[in-house]
This record gives C-alpha cells, sequence and structure tokens, in this order.
C-alpha cells in the first residue's frame, strides 16, 4: 500500500476470514530505473494502476497540500541485495557472515552527501522537509512543487466511489542525485490521510465461545447431531495451549533461552502486561521473568488514526503474538514494537526501529494486504528494510492471509491473488492448517487450513446446504510481482511458479505453516469491554495466520537455540534446504485418506457473549482451501509443510 494505505489485522479469525500488502520486481534490487526524461532517472512503480485515463477528473490543484516520504538507497544497493543473500544461503562463503547495526549502515547506509544533495533538491524545489531518519526525508508542500521536483503532474483519479489524486506518469529525479533515491510514496493518497491523536480506546467489546468443547482433538462427540462425512464430528476444542503446541511441533527441552522475538502491529494494548501475565499463570506457561517483555513504542506515545485502524481491534492481534511467543518459546525475550498507525509509513518506521538498533533476532507480523494494493515504490522500501536485517541475522515472518486465493475477498478484485508483505522473497512467509492434538498431547494430523460453514437446521436432523459456504482458509498463490527467488528453485512445481502464464517462474507463497484455523485454534486471554461497562480478564479461542506466524517465530526461537545462539538470520534458504526430509509433516488435506473428510461441530453465542440470543451450532469442514490445495510436496497452502518433531534438531551444529 501507499503511504496512506491502512494495512489489516491477518488473522484473529473468529467466526469468518478478517480481511488482511508490496509488489516488486525480482529478488535483487526491488526497483528499477523506469523510462524518465534526458538527465532524469526514473521510480519504476510510482503510478498507480488505477490511475487510468478513464479514470482521470482532471488536473489536481496546484495550491493542495501533499505530505511525501523521499527513502534513500543508500550508498550501495546492489551491494545490500547481494550480501543479504549471500550471508543466508548456506552454500555461500559467506554464509552467516552478519553486520552489527552500525556496520550495515556505514557499509549500506546513506552517506551524509546523498542525504545533503537529495535536501538540497527538494529545497529548491519548493518542498519542506519537515522530518527524517536513516532512511528516508519528509517532506510537504503544495501539488505544483511536487511535480517540479518529481516530474510528473498530478491529477485527481476515480477509484470506486471516491477520488484520489495520482501521479499521470511515472515520477523521476535528477540523474545528478546518482541513484541516491530509492523511491518516493505520497503522491498518490489512495485511500485517506491519517489524522493525529494522541490516545487511544480502551479495549474492544468482548468476545466469548460457547460450548461444548473438546479437551483435545476428538474427545467430545455428540450422538444426537447429524452425520457428516460418514460420521459424527467431534466438537471443536476449547483452545489449545503452548503445552499442546510444543509438543505437536516438537518443542521437546528447548525453549528459546537467549533469543529476542519482536513482534510488529499496530498501537499497544493498555493492558498486555497483566494480560499475559495471567495467562501464562493460568494456562501453565512459564512466569515471565524481569525485562522478558518489553514494548518499545512511538515517541511521546503519539499515534494516528486509531478509529480508522480499528486500534482496540490490534489489542487482541498483540496479545495473540505476545501469548503465542511465549507459549510455544517460554524463555525467550519479547520486544513488541508497535507503529503509530496500521499506514505503512508508520509500520516501516516500527521495523526501521528494529533494523536501525538490532532489537531482536526474529520478528513476527501478522497483517498485510492484497498484493493489488500494493505498488512497486512502497514494495521497495519494505524490501530495504528486509534486506538490512538479512544483512544483520534477522528475519522476519508475515502471515500469508486469511481468505485463502482471495476471489471471495470482500475487499479484493475478485480474482486470485496473493498477500503482501508476505510475497516479498526476502521475507518468510506463513501459512495455515487445521490441527489434531489427541489425547496425552499426542499429534495426530493436520490438514491445509480451508473452512466450510453449514449451520444445524432447526429440527436438528441435517447439515443446513452441506457442506456449507466458503469462510476463510489460508492465504496463498502465485505473485504477479516478483520473480522466483533462488530458494524455491527445483522444490515449487511449475503449475504452481508459472500459474499467472508466461515463461517467467514467480514467487509463490507460503514457505511453511503451522496451525491457523480457528476451530483448532489457540486459547488466548484478554481484558476485554463488557456489555456492564466494565473491562474484566476472559479467555477466548482464537486462529488465523495471525496465529500461524507466532508460532513458527516461537519455532524458530527454538531452533536458533539449538544452534546454539547462533543466529538464523532470513530463514528461507534453510528452511527450503529441509524440504522433503523428516523435518516436516507434509501437510494434505486429506491426512485420513483419500475420500476421507474431516469436519468439526462448533457452537457460538448469537450475539458472541452470552445465551441470552440463543447459540448457533454448526459444522466447519476442513481442508477445504477456495482453490488452493494441500498436496503431497510443497503446496501454496502450507508451502514446505509444518515442523515435525526431528525439525529441531536438524539446527544442531554439525547436524547435517
Amino acid at each position: 500500500m501507499s503511504s496512506t494505505r491502512s494495512r489489516k489485522r491477518a488473522g484473529l479469525a473468529l467466526a469468518a476470514t478478517l480481511p488482511l500488502v508490496a509488489g516488486a520486481l525480482a529478488m535483487g534490487i526491488p526497483t528499477a530505473q523506469a523510462d524518465a526524461p534526458h538527465g532524469r532517472h526514473g521510480l519504476a512503480g510510482s503510478k498507480p494502476v488505477w490511475a487510468t485515463a478513464k479514470a482521470d477528473r482532471g488536473a489536481t490543484a496546484d495550491s493542495a497540500e501533499v505530505t511525501l516520504r523521499v527513502y534513500l538507497a543508500g550508498r550501495d544497493a546492489q551491494g545490500l541485495a547481494a550480501y543479504a543473500k549471500a550471508v543466508s544461503d548456506p552454500g555461500s562463503a559467506s554464509y552467516g557472515a552478519f553486520l552489527s547495526a552500525e556496520q550495515a549502515k556505514a557499509r549500506f547506509g546513506a552517506t551524509a552527501q546523498q542525504v545533503a544533495q537529495t535536501r538540497q533538491w527538494l529545497e529548491s524545489s519548493g518542498l519542506r522537509v519537515t522530518g527524517a531518519d536513516d532512511h528516508y526525508l519528509t517532506v510537504t508542500g503544495d501539488v505544483a512543487d511536487a511535480e517540479k521536483a518529481f516530474g510528473t503532474q498530478l491529477h485527481n483519479y476515480a477509484k470506486g466511489a471516491k477520488t484520489y489524486h495520482a501521479p499521470t506518469g511515472t515520477a523521476s529525479v535528477p540523474a545528478s542525485l546518482d541513484g541516491a533515491v530509492l523511491t518516493v510514496t505520497g503522491l498518490d493518497n489512495s485511500p485517506r490521510r491519517a489524522r493525529h491523536q494522541d490516545t487511544l480506546p480502551p479495549p474492544g467489546a468482548v468476545f466469548k465461545n460457547a460450548g461444548p468443547f473438546s479437551t483435545y482433538y476428538g474427545s467430545n462427540t455428540d450422538k444426537k447431531l447429524p452425520v457428516a462425512y460418514g460420521t459424527r464430528a467431534p466438537y471443536a476444542v476449547k483452545g489449545y495451549t503452548g503445552r499442546q503446541l510444543r509438543a505437536a511441533y516438537g518443542a521437546g527441552s528447548y525453549n528459546g533461552k537467549g533469543v529476542t522475538v519482536a513482534i510488529t502491529d499496530a498501537f499497544a494494548s493498555p493492558t498486555i502486561v497483566a494480560d499475559a501475565k495471567k495467562y501464562a499463570a493460568r494456562n501453565g506457561d512459564a512466569a515471565y521473568k524481569r525485562g522478558q517483555l518489553s514494548q518499545v513504542l512511538p515517541g511521546d506515545y503519539r499515534y494516528t488514526s486509531p478509529d480508522e485502524c480499528d486500534a482496540s481491534g490490534w489489542y487482541g492481534e498483540e496479545t495473540l503474538d505476545v501469548e503465542a511467543v511465549h507459549a510455544v518459546a517460554p524463555a525467550a525475550d519479547i520486544t513488541y514494537v508497535g507503529a503509530a498507525s496500521c499506514t505503512d509509513d508508520d509500520l516501516l518506521d516500527a521495523l526501521g526501529k528494529i533494523v536501525d538498533h538490532r532489537l531482536a533476532d526474529i520478528v513476527s507480523n501478522s497483517w498485510g494486504d492484497l498484493e493489488s494494493n500494493e505498488t512497486p515504490d512502497i514494495a521497495a522500501a519494505y524490501d530495504q528494510i528486509f534486506q538490512i536485517g538479512a544483512v544483520e541475522g534477522i528475519g522476519f515472518y508475515f502471515s500469508s492471509g486469511d481468505a485463502g486465493d482471495n476471489v471471495a475477498n470482500p475487499l479484493g478484485t475478485g480474482a486470485k491473488q496473493v498477500d503482501t508483505p508476505a510475497n516479498s522473497p526476502w521475507v518468510t512467509s506463513v501459512g495455515g492448517t487445521s490441527l489434531a492434538v489427541g489425547k496425552g498431547d499426542k499429534y495426530q494430523w493436520e490438514t491445509g487450513w480451508g473452512t466450510l460453514k453449514a449451520t444445524l437446521a432447526e429440527d436438528g436432523s441435517s447439515w443446513t446446504a452441506f457442506p456449507g459456504g466458503y469462510t476463510s482458509g489460508a492465504g496463498g498463490g502465485t505473485s504477479k510481482l516478483y520473480a522466483q527467488p533462488f530458494y524455491q528453485r527445483g522444490v515449487v512445481p511449475d503449475s504452481l511458479a508459472r500459474a499467472n502464464g508466461g515463461t517467467v517462474r514467480q514467487r509463490v507463497e507460503p514457505d511453511i505453516a503451522a496451525v491457523a484455523d480457528p476451530n483448532t485454534g489457540f486459547l488466548v486471554g484478554q481484558t476485554q469491554a463488557f456489555p456492564d461497562g466494565s473491562f474484566q480478564y476472559s479467555e477466548y479461542r482464537i486462529g488465523g495466520t495471525s496465529l500461524a506466524a507466532p508460532v513458527i517465530a516461537g519455532v524458530q526461537a527454538l531452533a536458533q537455540q539449538a544452534r546454539h545462539g547462533v543466529p538464523i538470520g532470513f530463514a528461507n534458504p534453510l528452511i527450503y534446504d529441509r524440504y522433503g526430509t523428516g523435518a516436516y509433516h507434509d501437510v494434505t488435506d486429506h491426512p485420513l485418506g483419500r475420500g476421507k473428510d474431516l469436519a468439526v461441530v462448533r457452537v457460538d453465542y448469537a450475539n458472541g457473549f452470552d445465551a441470552a440470543d440463543g447459540t448457533i451450532t454448526s459444522l466447519r469442514s476442513l481442508g477445504k482451501d477456495s482453490s488452493l490445495s494441500a498436496v503431497v510436496g510443497y503446496d501454496d497452502v502450507t508451502g514446505v509443510g509444518t515442523p515435525a518433531r526431528g525439525y529441531l534438531d536438524t539446527y544442531k551444529p554439525h547436524h547435517r
């Protein structure tokens, strides 16, 4: 998305999907020079695809004000991409030769001369520099000044029922800057402009699950309910806990000690510390030690767009992420880095803090949007952060989305597409599964997460319109914007890599997977607003790839511990290097055999809180993810699979 585009929380799936954003080019330099007038360099992707001649509504007023971010390419953008690959590839002589944050800045950051020249050019165009950090300059001015600076006109364009301004052509910068400018964001203002507000809303309205439940998968079946797929489905679990997830993914004696996991989301829950401590005490997780959970928040706690971004909804996201990481890796340190809003600029700031100060080894990110909403300009800014992280030995993990192929996503275009930033070849995209953990915490099976819902008929004799309509599922598919990265060669089948047609193989996501289905989900505890006006701690089951991402981040913390603390860094080359071995559960949609479909029964309060308005009983069919399928081998629902019991041991020194 552009700098004014709102990101969505991936996951936090309760009953249906919560819709979930970067695009660019190949795995090397994320943006390329576009055609531009003589003496200028074009910034590819700066004109959005929706700014068409048909949608043109005329020139934007010269006096209208714009706020832009001019991202700096640094002194060696090509060298950064090359070194990021080299230190991440176990076949490279430079593998593991990570740099400190200071070394990375000195080797690849913008020079003082580049910053001064860029500032001088912007100010000579009439724009005012209002902010700066190591990655960008923020400027404001009127439209006429922006047009002068970037060599393109701004027009108003219709986009749906709204009108926004955008460049009529590719933006460009003077060639004399010698590649100092990576990209510019803000020349289009789709879909909104953030507003400032200093305070955040209280916790959101309460959500509770109704019973009955299973205590483990299959433990409670109601013989009075109708048959489905030749048998009666069990009630959904109340919610898995850390003990069950650690057993399912082979944690053994590892606990993540010595590893720091960062979590990025928007805003900050005012009750996270108390909630996390209470949850751990109630559900058998290790107590937090002093300083084990910390927060890095915007300066002066200044947040933007709390209403447009649904700030209180993000509290639940932070709670899930923190509690899931701690449940899987109870001794790992957790640093929560909150963005000032759900816009790209603020999320980039949060990610930038992590790499600028090397705040963590592993970064879990449960947010994203549709690839069709992304433009290569902002993708370049994200990829630069991911590449800097790679050279510092930091790995970024992103949820793959919660609407399958996104055809049915109400925010989509009706076409198959992936989610971003999970589509970036510089991050680990985490897909989702339905997980069965049985008696004694024994791993039984997984399917690809994809759900069909059929409600119980009024007379209780059948499931209405069985098997029902699609509700949600793990995101995946083939990017239209990124070429296939080196680590997917020979693993991802051409039927997926070339799914968009043509001869060019493209990036496919996800890379790896973990439990995501809210019907086989994770138990979380959070302070919520009750109907009587009080705020109380309560627990509920939740899912989405918003769960899968922190679970995998926790597993990777265990893997780094198995390496005696040596950072894994950008993990995809290692993840794919283990493909086809016993390190993974090879997840399919029919783990019990061809033709043997699976389902659970779920009972929900009609009002989401109590039985005052009755309950709704439904059958949730598993392994039905839109047009996506979990099959033998790599697939676009679960990637290479999920971590198996032997996964962590493969990270021991000299194991392989």
